[in-house]
């Protein structure tokens, strides 16, 4: 099932609040709750007053791979008109860089974090699993029990604020997830500087990014903090 809403506004002009699609509102045991719900607002907020259309058609040239994909920066997506109130209106002038993550996905994996919010606008409705840096234990691991899951209806546009834990989104259609990134430039790019291997410095695997992996996930050279289930959808 598909939401196709306008990139306008919070929900298009008749500010219409999408359904979660029936059969979806609990997976394994989890409640998906949806952004425009109170108890996203410790995470984020859903963006007003931006036009993400063209940004939307030029998604629809990104592949959707089996697995998962991210591009920090995708040169069509940034020559946009939007490019320009992104950067002044979001970000307060500092330079972005616009990407995509894209894929197939189920699981948490892992959580990361940024010292800056991020924008996401859902091309296709996906699921986001978050939750908060407060909740990261003096040993930096993280109890997974404590994570949320939040149903992004496509066309909807997102602010991610940067306490909020989160990683790769999960697919609500079996054609995969299409997600557009938006975070200040060099943000997830390689690192060219030594870190320290303990402390909070041991989470860091790219520029502006903190993460704390899931044993099961398999992820090499990240820290294995998250305690419980490698949740599922």
């Amino acid at each position: 099932m598909l939401f196709i809403i306008s990139g306008e506004g919070i929900y298009g002009r008749n500010k219409r609040r999408p359904e979660i699609p029936r059969g979806f509102k609990e997976v394994n045991g989890m409640k998906i709750q949806n952004v425009a719900d109170a108890s996203f607002r410790k995470y984020g907020k859903v963006l007003e007053g931006y036009d993400f259309s063209a940004l939307i058609r030029e998604m629809k040239h990104t592949p959707v791979p089996e697995d998962v994909i991210y591009v920090p920066s995708v040169e069509e997506l940034e020559a946009l008109e939007v490019e320009k109130t992104l950067t002044n209106k979001a970000f307060g002038g500092l330079p972005i860089q616009i990407g995509y993550c894209n894929g197939h996905n189920k699981k948490l994996n892992a959580v990361e974090y940024h010292r800056n919010s991020e924008i996401n606008v859902a091309v296709t409705d996906l699921v986001l699993l978050l939750g908060c840096q407060q909740d990261i234990e003096d040993d930096l691991t993280y109890d997974t029990s404590k994570i949320e899951a939040f149903l992004v209806p496509a066309g909807t546009g997102i602010e991610v604020y940067a306490t909020t834990l989160h990683y790769a989104p999960c697919h609500v259609n079996d054609s995969g997830f299409q997600c557009v990134v938006v975070l200040p430039r060099g943000t997830n790019t390689d690192l060219t500087f030594e870190t320290e291997k303990t402390g909070e410095d041991s989470l860091m695997t790219a520029k502006n990014k903190w993460l704390i992996a899931h044993e099961e996930a398999g992820i090499e050279g990240a820290f294995n903090g998250l305690k419980g289930e490698n949740i599922t959808l």
